[in-house]
């Protein structure tokens, strides 16, 4: 083999390399729908204008924005420590100043009606990966109308379920739920396993009954409605997250190609659900990656073709 081939055998392998790799994390969007989140109750009344008194307040102090970014209330670089990144009093915004609203405490939030026992939870989804939920729920005697802390949560989750199967858009998993009465708050922590990614929801929720506050009394709140497919795409475009792209920080990118598991596929769970991606790269990746192999790839046909017409002469 002449040195001109054996360099271009070398770059084309090495373009098969790089077209393979990918380096930095993505990033995934979502928010608890079942039992609704609060970003996602506000998002559903309308960022500009919503109609509850909690949600008016909330935008009143971090502007519509973050009902418009209903799914990105996420920490980057979590991996885990969760109780050290976000301090009393800022569970719900994950420290994140920009949704700093979910933050008042106020017992007329709207909310969910649940029930102890089992119950099935629903999170949307709008990028798939791989990961660990976990749902906390909020202590006896819980005081709705003072900030959340960690000491205001039981001690451990309720529930814990990993890489749970999508449907039709929303992660759906089973859980039973803790005998409580009265006001409470159900608070998920979703962890990637293919990213040091979080994200976090804070859920109000009223156990027998629709009525009753934290403190026992009678406290008249507005039901939690989740956005309707409809909503969610209206607001894309006023979005500054992704829904159903790459997961970067653009926006306005497509689609995320499909990804592929280290493991071997298992097979399509029943009812329609979507195998989890583990994926790495943020969403430029797979285009530089493949760029820089279509590069290559034509460099090692030219020197190629240079050592066939030398051999000729």
């Amino acid at each position: 083999m002449t040195s001109r081939r054996t360099v271009a055998v070398a770059v084309a392998a090495t373009a098969l390399v790089l077209a393979g790799s990918s380096g930095a994390p993505a990033f995934a969007h979502g928010s608890m729908t079942d039992p609704v989140s609060r970003v996602a109750a506000c998002y559903a009344e309308g960022p500009e204008s919503p109609s509850s008194a909690a949600c008016k307040a909330a935008v009143a102090a971090g502007g519509p924005q973050a009902l418009y970014d209903w799914n990105g209330v996420n920490i980057a670089n979590a991996a885990g420590q969760h109780r050290a990144l976000i301090p009393d009093g800022k569970l719900c915004s994950a420290g994140n100043e920009k949704y700093r609203g979910l933050d008042l405490a106020r017992a007329d939030w709207p909310s969910s009606p649940l029930t102890s026992g089992s119950h099935t939870f629903r999170y949307k989804g709008t990028a798939p990966h791989r990961g660990t939920f976990a749902l906390y729920v909020t202590k006896d005697g819980y005081d709705p109308s003072k900030p959340l802390a960690w000491s205001d949560l039981e001690a451990e989750p309720f529930l814990t379920v990993t890489d749970p199967a999508m449907r039709d858009g929303d992660y759906v998993f089973e859980g039973t739920v803790p005998r409580k009465s009265g006001r409470h708050l159900i608070y998920s922590i979703w962890q990637r396993s293919d990213s040091p990614e979080a994200f976090y929801t804070c859920s109000d929720v009223v156990f027998g009954g629709g009525r009753q506050s934290g403190g026992g009394g009678a406290a008249p709140t507005t039901p939690a409605t989740a956005p309707s497919d409809e909503q969610i795409e209206e607001g894309r475009e006023h979005s500054t997250v992704e829904h159903g792209g790459h997961g970067d920080a653009d926006a306005s990118t497509g689609p995320e190609p499909k990804a592929t598991t280290q493991a071997p596929p298992a097979p399509a769970p029943a009812g329609g659900a979507v195998e989890l991606a583990e994926t790495g790269g943020d969403g430029s990746t797979p285009y530089l990656a493949l760029g820089g192999a279509g590069v290559l790839a034509v460099g090692a046909a030219v020197l190629f073709a240079a050592g066939r017409r030398a051999r000729r002469g």
